[in-house]
């Protein structure tokens, strides 16, 4: 049967799949709009270099998701002005936003490419595809978007 059909959910965790979908649409709006406003907000950041966001069109593809996309996702990554050192004090001193490698949570992460989901590439393949050092990704939550900006500031301003 699973050759055939595939894995198969407990009764329980069926369940849970089906609750959760109850609110997805509510969830997704909240963390597209949450990331289109910190997407704006760290591109003013004076030391942020770039923000990746396809909803700033500063983003090399912004037309293509304007006709593609009905919002922009709540992915987004950022790269922080003096390299990893800069990266890590953003990490070490974000209070809201949690460190992980997982993706897709209700909680905003954030991550530094570079040595964790990245970390097998050397540095030349790292640079080729556009990760540097300094860049950090967020997955962003569903949480007040006051206490995202505020956390995110802080942490910038001890860079």
């Amino acid at each position: 049967a699973l050759k055939l059909f595939g894995g198969t959910l407990s009764p329980f965790n069926a369940w849970l799949a089906v609750r959760g979908l109850k609110t997805l649409n509510l969830r997704v709006k909240r963390q597209c709009k949450n990331a289109l406003q910190l997407a704006g907000f760290l591109q003013e950041q004076k030391n942020v270099t770039r923000v990746l966001y396809p909803g700033l069109e500063s983003h090399p593809q912004y037309d293509l998701a304007q006709k593609q996309f009905l919002s922009f996702g709540s992915m987004l990554a950022f790269e922080v002005k003096g390299g990893e050192k800069a990266a890590r004090t953003v990490l070490d001193n974000v209070s809201v936003c949690n460190f992980t490698t997982s993706l897709g949570e209700i909680d905003t992460l954030i991550i530094h490419p570079a040595s964790t989901s990245h970390v097998d590439l050397s540095a030349e393949e790292r640079a080729a595809i556009g990760i540097t050092d300094g860049l950090l990704r967020l997955s962003v939550g569903i949480e007040e978007i006051d206490d995202l900006l505020d956390d995110l500031a802080e942490a910038l301003e001890r860079v």
